[in-house]
């Protein structure tokens, strides 16, 4: 039976107020060792079966961006999906030429595993969702690429590593800006030496967030401004872009970190979650970086890398699109992107994961991944309320 919509969302935490797969053979698996290759090399080669997707969740990242990105996909296509609106979810399968039969809603999704054209599936939902559906799928016996951040909770994160690991199959976090040719080569310019010794990383991602949004001519309230769903606050939304591309950038783990947060006046859209929120890196190397993220004003999307012999700068950085890389480094001035305009990092991810599904190679953002990032969220959020 059909959860219906209000019960839905009032599960998520009461803001609606009214097989053909390949063996898993890998063990715990980690970002350095997981793919020989950079994610995206391969991503024109001809021969692969195209691995057939779930998209669970209908909302703005599936509609706007993953299900447009699968259009330029070479490894990955769409064949199922998983909505609570059977109206919205019969549009959409129209549009992408999705049989009806393959339509579930989130109470008979497990019958995901009576279908043998999904082998994996696509989390979309509210962050406090992402540890059910992906042990569901699991157990389903389908491979999941889950969005960021990976879960809502250190604890969720963790059951949701060990249930792919009994089941046999990858868990892949989508860090989109980690398969984007402009941010991989600013990764490799500062980790190559051409900056010299780095020694400062600026990062900064916000935004004014609308009490509301719209999908489909539907408005609700923003399931992100409600801490039982999301988790947090902007720094779990736009802030771990920061955090993520500070470690991706410099292939370090930070050492310690310094926070502070803090709610400006009395705004209702914050009586649950931060408004603004700044943290610093302290790394083994030396290299600092100083990271804010903020839901109360329009802080854009930035990050600069500075080191001994050079400066970079990404703006924009973390856009779905059009990333733009300018500095100077050893070798001289750098001008490099925009590149792919259009949902390409979403193709690219999609096709990665496929590729491990295929060749039984293990994802370059494996569930570990999003779980180093889970752990230092909790550390900045416990430093900012010691601060």
């Amino acid at each position: 039976m059909s959860l219906p919509r209000r019960d839905f969302f009032t599960r998520l935490g009461g803001l609606a107020l009214a097989s053909r797969w390949g063996m898993f053979s890998g063990p715990e698996t980690d970002n350095k060792n997981a793919a020989s290759l950079d994610p995206g090399v391969k991503a024109g080669q001809s021969g692969l079966r195209p691995v057939g997707y779930a998209i669970i969740g209908l909302g703005r990242v599936s509609l706007g961006q993953f299900l447009p990105g699968l259009r330029f996909a070479h490894h990955a296509r769409p064949v199922a999906l998983v909505s609570g609106s059977r109206g919205k979810a019969e549009i959409i399968a129209r549009r992408y030429g999705i049989p009806f039969q393959n339509i579930y809603n989130y109470g008979d999704f497990d019958r995901i595993a009576e279908n043998p054209a999904i082998e994996a599936v696509y989390v979309a939902l509210p962050n406090s969702l992402h540890a059910e559906f992906t042990e569901r799928a699991a157990r389903a016996g389908k491979h999941v690429l889950c969005e960021k951040p990976m879960a809502a909770s250190v604890a969720d994160a963790e059951t949701m590593i060990a249930a792919c690991r009994r089941a046999r199959r990858w868990l892949m976090i989508a860090y989109r800006c980690q398969y984007d040719p402009v941010t991989r080569r600013l990764r490799d310019l500062a980790r190559g030496g051409e900056l010299g010794r780095l020694q400062i990383i600026n990062a900064h991602f916000g935004f004014d967030i609308s009490p509301f949004y719209t999908v489909m001519g539907v408005t609700r309230p923003e399931w992100r401004l409600n801490h039982a769903m999301s988790g947090g606050g902007p720094l779990v939304d736009v802030g771990i872009y920061c955090l993520n591309g500070s470690r991706f950038v410099s292939g370090e783990e930070p050492a310690g970190v310094t926070a502070a947060k803090s709610v400006s006046g009395r705004d209702p859209r914050f009586r649950s979650v931060d408004e603004n929120l700044a943290w610093t890196f302290h790394f083994p190397s030396g290299l600092l970086a100083a990271c804010s993220t903020s839901y109360g004003c329009n802080l854009g999307e930035a990050m600069q890398v500075t080191g001994a012999a050079g400066q970079l700068r990404l703006a924009p950085a973390f856009g779905y699109a059009s990333q733009k890389l300018a500095g100077f480094t050893r070798s001289g001035r750098v001008l490099y992107g925009p590149h792919d305009p259009g949902p390409h990092q979403f193709a690219a991810e999609a096709d990665h994961l496929a590729e491990c599904i295929r060749h039984n190679r293990a994802p370059f953002t494996p569930g570990e991944e999003g779980l180093r990032d889970m752990r230092w969220i909790e550390r900045i959020y416990q430093a900012a309320r010691r601060a």
